[in-house]
This record gives structure tokens, C-alpha cells and sequence, in this order.
């Protein structure tokens, strides 16, 4: 049984000021596995006075002092790697092989992106007589989501401790493990006391109280459209900047050409990838018209190969994270199936043979018209939606038909065919062939998908301010004549 029932404040482990406590489960046996504490709003005041305090000195730090900072980050969480995917793996039912093959290795992965890009990043840049000088912005509140946690985590720590920023992280109270091994890594590192600072909790409480904090400068949310409308309402009152990585629902089409089957087949595993628990998952997958029937058979053969059980174990597929997702997914399963879609495999309940946890069927539906609800609404599980269009033209349509823009894919045997019809999809990120995985690429959304961008040198921008400082270069004195 895990117990983290104190906050990271100050460079110390503190009391929280209410005592509060949540019961963590584990979703693949819905079993409590451990407790924290819940974190109130003066909790977050004990954070944001810290990490204000070290602002000054830290925001003046050179990039060879930050840089030693990171890389001793890197080294502790090296440690920890295996910590971190058990945590993962028990949080929020990630399979052991996702959590230390991805889930875990992605936050190394963002730490030595950062120091790289922090190694040649310029923070400043004449323009005639003009500098133009790139400031840490300030005191930055992080929150965090569940899926991805060290991903989600990282990706924003690492870059706002490059810049020179502190911060407040208020990581998912469903998934708490991982931030709290992440949170000793990070004093195991000796990260200057006050630059980094967690507190565990929910929304409502914590979450609310970053977003409208006087004293935080900007805001990086990751999480659901709905959460983020109410973060950035939170925040408009101290008209503090707000980066947002919200959801998704993201168009897969499949070109007519030879690569038709494999296009299909890779569409299929990428949803199921994470119980379908990304944000960028392809769920809906365009295919002509005229293939249709040969799409069901190749995503029916696909999805079969999918094997779903104890996160623990060796399968492609753990559960998904809590009772209210699980129960969220099958009401939007049952929703495709009442609107008329063909259910090709899977369906409501968990997958035979299974009678505890949170386990959905790898689900493909076909025939589904876009003003269907499994097509509109972003399901975060394992659903798959195949529709049918009659030319590119109807594809690239159809795709660009929703409010959300994180991410598209193409899958054609000719890519430069598929730079077309990439060139014209309204997404943050379009992926050809299944090519993914790039930490140096910008990463956020059109739309209801969010604002702002995160991953390499993208990611150190929002944690920025510009100054323009004029005159700096003095002009030269005037040529007396002779």
C-alpha cells in the first residue's frame, strides 16, 4: 500500500494545512493501492509564495547553471525508471511493456531534448539598434492529466526550469504515483528550493486555485476541452497567458492505393495503443467508399490480434482508468450501436473471460456517418470509427469536419500524394505512414484542441516573455568632415 500524504513545498516535504485524503484504486482490480493527500487552496498559496521567492534568484541563473540542474535531473530520473513504470503500470493500468518500453522513457526523453535545445536556444537577438531579449515569464502553475503522466509532466517542467521559470505542478489526483517518484527525483537532484513545488489534488480545489492565482504568471493545462474552458475562465481575471492541450478527435485517411491494407491495419493498433487513453489517437478512419467491405475485414483481423488483460502480464491492452471512464465508453459504445453503425468487434461489457476491472473490448465500428456520436465525440478508449467518402475531396472534408484539430494522419503507398492531402488537414501535428515519436516537434492544436505548443524549442516559447529594449546599440557618432 502506497501513502504520500505530504506536499513537495520549498525544497521540503511538508504537511498539507487541511487534512485530507483520497483512496487511490487500481483499475485493472479495483482494489485501493494507496492514499494521498488532497491539497486545498492554501496549500497553493504556500507554493506560489515559494516558488515567487526563488524566482529572482533563479530566473538570473546562467544557461550553464540551469543546465547542470537538468542534467542532474536526468541522471536521478534514470534511476527511478523502473519506479516509475511500476507506478505507471499500477496508477492507471498502463501494460508493464507500454509503461517501460513509452510511458516511463518519454520523460528521459523530454529532459535531454530540453538540454539540448537549451544548449543553443537564443534568448537573445540584435535587430539594428533594437535587442530583443526572451525573459523566464515568471511563477508558471502546471496540471498535469493521467494518461500520459511523465509525458505530460515533463514536457512542461523541463522547458520552464530551461527558461528560468519556477513553478507549481498540480499533477492528476487519479493517477499519483508517478508525480510523486517524479517530485523525489527532483529533490534527489537538488533542484534549487522553491523552483519546483507539487501538490496533490483535484480540480476543484487545487486545480481552480492555480488557474486564478494572482501570483501565478501563466498557466500550462493538459486535459480534457471542458476542464480547459474552465481554467482559462479561472485565469482571465489576473490576465495571466494560458497554454492549452486539450482533445481530440483525429481524422486517419486512407488513400485507394496499394498501401490500402497496412494503412488500415496500422490505424486500428494506434487507437488501441493506451486502451485508446491518448488524446491524439486516430479514432476516426476514412476509407473509400468502395473498399469499405475490405476495411472491415482487415480492422476485424487487426483488432483480433489485440489481447487485453492484467496490465501486469503480456498483453497489448490493460484497463482503462476509473469506473466513471469505463462507464463513459460503453454508454458511447451503446450510443454507436443504437445510431446505426455496424458493430464489426467488440461491443459493450469487458472481453470474455474477464469479470473485475475496467476492461473494454478493442471496439471497431464501420458505416458511421459523421453526425453520429462515437464520430463527434472524443470516446478516450478503445473505439475505432470507420467512414466511408467517394473522393479526397469528401476525406480531407469530413476530416476538417470537427471542432477539434490536435492531430491527423494520412496512410498512402505515394507520399507525395499524402503531403497533399496532409498540407490541407486543420491539425497541430499530421503524421504520414505512421511516422511518430519526433520530441524536437512543436505539439498542441487547431481549435477546440488548444493553444500554444509544446515539445522542444516550441515548448521554451510559452514560457517566455519578449522584451524589445530600444536604443541598446547606441548609433555611431557623427563623421566631422575634414
Amino acid at each position: 500500500m502506497r501513502e504520500h500524504l505530504t506536499f513537495y513545498i520549498d525544497g521540503s516535504w511538508v504537511e498539507p494545512t487541511v487534512a485530507s485524503t483520497l483512496d487511490v484504486e487500481n483499475p485493472a482490480t479495483e482494489q485501493t493501492v494507496g492514499r494521498i493527500s488532497i491539497g486545498s487552496s492554501a496549500d497553493v498559496d504556500k507554493a506560489v509564495r515559494a516558488a515567487r521567492q526563488a524566482f529572482e534568484g533563479w530566473s538570473r541563473t546562467s544557461r550553464e547553471e540551469r543546465l547542470e540542474v537538468l542534467q542532474r535531473i536526468a541522471a536521478e530520473y534514470q534511476k527511478r525508471m523502473g519506479d516509475l513504470a511500476a507506478a505507471i503500470t499500477q496508477e492507471m493500468g498502463a501494460p508493464a511493456s507500454l509503461a517501460q518500453r513509452a510511458q516511463a522513457p518519454v520523460g528521459l526523453g523530454h529532459l535531454m531534448t530540453a538540454i539540448q535545445v537549451l544548449k543553443a536556444f537564443a534568448f537573445e537577438e540584435e535587430r539594428g539598434p533594437t535587442r530583443i531579449v526572451k525573459e523566464p515569464i515568471g511563477v508558471c502553475g502546471l496540471i498535469t492529466p493521467w494518461n500520459w503522466p511523465m509525458n505530460q509532466i515533463v514536457c512542461k517542467v523541463a522547458p520552464a526550469l530551461a527558461t528560468g521559470c519556477t513553478m507549481v505542478l498540480k499533477p492528476s489526483e487519479v493517477a499519483p504515483f508517478s508525480a510523486q517518484i517524479f517530485a523525489e527525483i527532483m529533490d534527489a537532484a537538488a533542484v534549487p528550493k522553491g523552483v519546483f513545488n507539487m501538490i496533490q489534488g483535484d480540480g476543484p480545489g487545487v486545480g481552480a486555485a492555480i488557474a486564478s492565482h494572482p501570483d501565478i504568471d501563466m498557466v500550462s493545462f493538459t486535459g480534457s476541452t471542458r476542464a480547459g474552458i474552465e481554467v482559462a475562465r479561472a485565469a482571465a481575471a489576473t490576465v495571466k497567458r494560458v497554454a492549452q492541450e486539450l482533445g481530440g478527435k483525429s481524422p486517419n485517411i486512407v488513400l485507394d492505393d496499394d498501401a490500402f491494407a497496412k494503412g488500415v491495419s496500422r490505424g486500428v493498433a494506434s487507437v488501441m495503443n493506451n486502451s485508446g487513453q491518448s488524446c491524439n489517437a486516430p479514432t476516426r478512419m476514412l476509407v473509400p467508399h468502395a473498399r469499405m467491405e475490405e476495411a472491415i475485414a482487415v480492422a476485424k483481423e487487426a483488432a483480433s490480434q489485440i489481447t487485453v488483460g492484467d496490465p501486469a502480464g503480456n498483453f497489448h491492452m490493460g484497463p482503462v482508468v476509473n469506473r466513471m471512464q469505463y462507464e463513459k465508453i460503453q454508454g458511447l459504445i451503446e450510443a454507436g450501436i443504437k445510431e446505426g453503425a455496424t458493430l464489426v468487434t467488440g461491443g459493450p461489457g469487458r472481453p470474455e473471460g474477464i469479470e473485475k476491472g475496467y476492461f473494454v473490448q478493442p471496439t471497431v465500428f464501420a458505416d458511421v456517418r459523421p453526425e453520429m456520436t462515437i464520430a463527434r465525440e472524443e470516446i478516450f478508449g478503445p473505439v475505432l470509427s470507420i467512414m466511408g467518402y467517394r473522393d479526397l475531396e469528401e476525406a480531407i472534408r469530413v476530416g476538417n469536419a470537427t471542432e477539434y484539430g490536435l492531430s491527423a494522419y494520412v496512410q498512402a503507398a505515394d507520399v507525395d500524394e499524402a503531403r497533399k492531402v496532409a498540407s490541407r488537414l486543420r491539425a497541430g501535428q499530421v503524421s504520414i505512414n505512421g511516422v511518430g515519436g519526433d520530441l524536437t516537434a512543436p505539439f498542441g492544436g487547431y481549435k477546440r484542441s488548444g493553444n500554444g505548443r509544446e515539445w522542444g524549442d516550441y515548448g521554451f516559447h510559452e514560457f517566455l516573455e519578449v522584451k524589445a529594449i530600444l536604443g541598446y546599440a547606441a548609433p555611431p557618432p557623427p563623421q566631422v568632415a575634414a
